[in-house]
């Protein structure tokens, strides 16, 4: 179970393309001047089964997934069986937004489970002194967009090479 928010399709200010937008309640971050801060409170949710999202996202065929919040990585198990199910039902992408920083989320288990399914991680709290509007996909300045499956590989964070022009994830 999880606790949802709400479910939005066809966003695409999620990441790349259209997305279904899986907005969860709970984040222990209350990073000042963040957009979403009735997020934080985890019973501001409905609980959700794994099976009840999965039938919003294959409803649409064509969007790709983003898992944010609240701050999924504050419901990991929740979120681990989602994403498992998500790849191993459909061929659809996971772009996943945290105020944790990937370095810290390796030392648990059940976070590098999850960023183990995980395609794009956006890391890093939201700081308002470094709030820039013309970043793409993030917020401030410290947070970075990482390419998961390759800093996985190589053991070090590799930063996705965001060509807006071009195929990405």
């Amino acid at each position: 179970m999880i606790s949802i928010l709400e479910i939005v399709h066809d966003t695409m200010v999620d990441g790349p393309g259209f997305r279904t937008s899986i907005y969860c309640a709970g984040c222990p971050n209350a990073c000042t001047g963040c957009h979403n801060p009735q997020s934080w409170d985890i019973r501001h949710g409905t609980l959700m089964t794994t099976d009840a999202i999965m039938k919003e996202i294959v409803s649409d065929p064509f969007a790709n997934v983003t898992f944010t919040g609240g701050d999924p990585m504050f419901q990991p198990e929740g979120f681990l069986e989602l994403a498992m199910a998500i790849k191993h039902e459909t061929e659809k992408t996971i772009w996943c937004y945290s105020g944790f920083v990937f370095e810290s989320l390796m030392k648990k288990e059940v976070s590098c489970r999850l960023l183990e399914n995980i395609d794009v991680l956006v890391d890093g709290p939201f700081i308002e002194t470094q709030k820039d509007n013309d970043l793409i996909f993030r917020g401030s300045r410290n947070q970075r967009l990482i390419d998961v499956k390759r800093s996985l590989k190589e053991k070090t964070v590799v930063l996705l090479n965001y060509n807006p022009k071009g195929d990405f994830l």
